[in-house]
């Protein structure tokens, strides 16, 4: 077991676990640690307790010391030079006239270097950017592409439900958010509706998912034949799941009636068959309908969401943090195919180079055969030439 101590340097930001040493360090106290980035002035948000060493990463960074009034008074004029510092980098990035868009500027608590974050929907060169601002603010420069998830966390805003955005208020992690969920608590499929601020899938339909999925396993498909405590025999023609009340359509007389009852009161006879789709019919008045440029968008939606991985909190990167296991899983397997590229990328110039000795060989063996066929000529040809001279000398006899 190792005793630590949960710091986290932003509102709804990250925590991270620090080695507090002998410090009597309590939850809200005001601390300076020691990060990758250099020493950075946090908040605990958790008193000492001791985890077991899988669950982190050894060897911990430490807690320095308490922040004093000093420390806060340098934080608060950080801020004040951040502000100024994103308006003097938005300018030069208009001068380079590069397509990015620029979210937030973060100085590292001793000034050591200045950190950018920016959206952009493509890769972007910005060397000459980095150049230009490096000289300007005399200090090392970073330029940090984030993603919109990422922007609205920095930037803030306010959701449909009139509160603030979760992300801005108290999520540490984005968890990956499907279309599915909206359909297991019942929503409008309508892309407008379930959309956050960011264009995204609301981060809050993760928020309810277990308790709709809890609550679903009690209740029956639309469709289903059913009886109630009344004896009455019908077919489930609505659900209100959080109400855990099902309407039963059935007959009495040869009209056609609708009642809600209790599930508890329900009884499921035979469930019916699925269409061609593998989709549980639907009745007419539960039926979507989405015109094809909300179908589009909902498709796009979904698509974006099934390839972004779980997004990391870009603004607390770089700090020094005690990962889970399954990370240190992840950093590993990561390692491992860099690993394997780099053995391929080895194979396949070895195999160049033998590939280059071996023609080279072939060449000269080439150039040999050719040699010897013209020397084999030449000599050939002398011999000819010797026996044509002889045959040109005059004979005996002649002058």
């Amino acid at each position: 077991m190792v005793t630590v101590v949960g710091v986290h340097f932003r509102n709804a930001g990250k925590v991270y676990y620090f080695d507090p040493k002998d410090l009597p360090v309590k939850m809200m106290d005001r601390v300076i640690v020691d990060t990758v980035r250099g020493l950075e002035i946090g908040t605990c948000m958790t008193d000492k307790r001791e985890i077991n060493e899988e669950a982190i990463q050894l060897p911990l960074r430490e807690v320095i010391r308490f922040a004093t009034e000093d420390d806060e008074e340098r934080e608060r004029r950080n801020k004040e030079k951040e502000e100024d510092a994103f308006i003097r980098c938005k300018k030069k990035i208009a001068e380079h006239e590069l397509d990015m868009k620029l979210v937030g500027a973060e100085y590292s608590f001793d000034n050591s270097k200045l950190l950018f974050y920016f959206t952009s929907d493509g890769r972007v060169d910005f060397r000459a950017l980095v150049k230009d601002l490096a000289s300007e603010f005399r200090t090392r420069i970073e330029l940090r592409q984030i993603g919109v998830r990422d922007e609205t966390k920095i930037m803030g805003g306010i959701g449909i439900c009139g509160r603030e955005v979760c992300c801005k208020s108290y999520l540490a992690d984005f968890a990956p958010v499907s279309i599915k969920m909206a359909k297991t608590q019942n929503l409008s499929l309508n892309p407008t509706k379930i959309s956050g601020i960011c264009g995204r899938l609301m981060c809050c339909l993760k928020n309810e998912e277990e308790t709709y999925e809890y609550l679903n396993s009690n209740m029956p498909r639309l469709g289903d034949e059913v009886r109630t405590e009344d004896g009455i025999v019908g077919e489930v023609s609505n659900l209100s799941i959080l109400k855990q009340k099902v309407k039963v359509v059935y007959e009495n007389n040869g009209i056609r009636e609708a009642k809600e009852f209790p599930v508890s009161e329900i009884t499921v006879l035979s469930h019916r068959k699925k269409n061609k789709g593998n989709q549980a019919p639907e009745t007419e008045e539960l039926k979507e309908t989405l015109d094809a440029d909300e179908e589009k968008v909902l498709e796009e939606l979904e698509r974006e969401e099934e390839m972004t991985a779980p997004a990391q909190d870009e603004a607390s990167e770089g700090r020094e943090q005690s990962q889970k296991p399954y990370n240190r899983d992840r950093r590993n397997n990561k390692n491992n195919r860099r690993d394997n590229r780099n053995n391929k990328k080895q194979a396949e110039e070895a195999n160049t180079s033998n590939d280059t000795e071996n023609q080279a060989e072939k060449s000269a063996n080439r150039d040999n055969r050719q040699g010897g066929k013209n020397n084999y000529k030449k000599k050939k040809n002398y011999h000819g030439n010797k026996g044509n001279r002889k045959d040109r000398q005059p004979s005996e006899g002649q002058s």
